[in-house]
């Protein structure tokens, strides 16, 4: 009994020993002061965010050495998460990218960068199951599919650029697969010519006949063509005959003035060829499209909601708009050559003045070639025929004579495009590749109308052509 309780005074004096020890110890002192929150005692030397990846529609588990409290995510529409119990959870990728989630416990607290990969672990399955051999791989940078390695020709290259971006068409795809045997030039010259040729045939054929008398007066005419009009009082000078006023003699003209019997006759033949060629050259980026335009604009007005009047420009001309894509030594080409003119005859009158119509032309394919071939879209034809007939009732019927009271316009047009386009691939040039530019060197005349020669013997650089070499100093120059 004596010795219980001596152990157990023994405790109490040791407890009470400890206690005014840890009166005068600085942690004491210190808690009494004010306190940092576990978590933020816990940020100041944290390690890290810890990466964890998983691929769009997977899920994977994760275990905490701790309880968890809360958590935050900055994204739920790239992952989510479910809590499974106190030290397990559950993130779920749900479309490509990469957030941050923060899960704090009761003393500490944990970051980690969650990245979402569109399922490049399929797609690098699906690119060795339909191309065997070929190295192709897929990474994901930041909002992009990036396909590198070497392949055996274009055709897999372009195919499997297609199949990324099938698979994926949100995300960007950079293609950097390599061809043996592949030029290093990302830029395509194009070199387009347009040829148009139009042809023009027109003609009329009429007659009207009239007679002044003293007694009567009288006129034949199919109203295809000008005929005199008859005033008794027409003035000299103003085109007048014994009251007859001409608007137009047309082609043959013939009055006898004492019998007042004439005619005028419209018998017209017209033949006429237009013929314009436009060679734009245009320089455009891999896989960026390129347009170019020879023509110009004209105003459009027309009415606003609120009454007012506002004007916009309509673009016309010869244009090309065209998108190259580099596989190798291949060039894909998407292009689209038109040639726009204004139509006047098909136009609208508004406001005192007439706006014209546009007749286009153009062509839109996509075409396969090798650097400095060429391809021809011919066959852009376009022909217009228009016959217009007049006739008199029963006079246009009696025969021989019948001819004279009939009236006839024959109007036919024939219009035929051709582009011939070539894509070349081009780089730039070095400081010391560049080519001068075409001066004039006065030769030694020595002496008044000496010299001889012309001036394209005294262009430096090839006779004024900007992209020829230059000639050797032991030419002379």
């Amino acid at each position: 009994m004596t010795g219980f309780l001596t152990t157990q005074t023994f405790r109490l004096a040791a407890a009470a020993c400890a206690g005014a020890l840890a009166l005068h110890t600085p942690a004491v002192r210190a808690a009494q002061g004010p306190q940092l929150p576990p978590a933020q005692v816990r940020a100041e030397g944290q390690a890290p965010a810890e990466r964890l990846t998983l691929v769009a529609g997977k899920s994977i588990v994760l275990d905490l050495p701790f309880d968890v409290r809360t958590y935050q995510i900055t994204d739920a529409e790239t992952a989510d998460i479910v809590t499974i119990n106190e030290r397990e959870m559950v993130i779920n990728g749900k479309k490509p990218g990469t957030v941050s989630l923060w899960v704090w416990g009761d003393t500490r607290r944990v970051e980690y960068e969650i990245v979402v990969d569109p399922g490049v672990t399929t797609l690098q399955q699906r690119f060795q199951d339909l191309f065997p051999g070929e190295d192709i791989q897929v990474s994901v940078t930041q909002g992009a599919l990036l396909l590198s390695g070497r392949v055996s020709n274009n055709q897999i290259m372009l195919k499997a650029g297609e199949i990324a971006q099938a698979s994926s068409p949100e995300q960007r795809v950079i293609n950097m697969l390599q061809l043996p045997g592949g030029q290093g030039s990302q830029q395509v010259m194009l070199q387009v010519r347009f040829a148009e040729v139009n042809s023009r045939a027109v003609k009329e054929l009429g007659a009207s006949l009239f007679t002044t008398r003293s007694g009567f007066t009288a006129r034949s005419t199919t109203q295809a063509f000008a005929a005199p009009n008859f005033e008794d009082n027409a003035q000299s000078g103003q085109q007048a005959v014994q009251g007859l006023v001409f608007a137009d003699y047309l082609n043959l003209f013939f009055f006898q003035r004492n019998e007042g019997i004439g005619g005028v006759v419209k018998a017209l033949e017209q033949n006429g060829w237009f013929e314009s060629l436009a060679e734009p050259n245009l320089i455009a980026y891999n896989g960026q499209e390129a347009s170019f335009l020879a023509g110009g604009e004209f105003p459009v007005v027309f009415t606003t909601a609120n009454g007012g009047i506002s004007v916009t420009f309509r673009e016309y001309g010869v244009r090309l708009r065209f998108k190259p894509i580099i596989a190798g030594d291949m060039i894909r080409l998407h292009v689209r050559p038109e040639v726009s003119a204004l139509d006047f005859a098909n136009g609208v009158s508004l406001g005192g003045g007439r706006i014209p119509a546009l007749t286009t032309r153009y062509a839109e394919t996509e075409v396969e070639l090798r650097d400095g071939q060429s391809f021809a879209i011919a066959g852009l034809m376009d022909h217009t025929g228009q016959e217009d007939k007049s006739a008199i009732p029963l006079l246009s019927q009696i025969p021989i004579i019948g001819a004279i009271f009939k009236s006839r316009a024959k109007r036919e047009e024939r219009t035929e495009l051709m582009v011939l386009i070539t894509p070349r691939l081009v780089r730039a040039l070095n400081p010391d590749e560049v080519p001068p530019l075409p001066t004039i060197v006065k030769p030694p005349t020595g002496g008044r109308g000496g010299g001889g020669g012309t001036v394209a013997d005294y262009l430096a650089g090839g006779a004024g052509l900007i992209d020829a070499p230059a000639r050797g100093r032991s030419g002379g120059r």
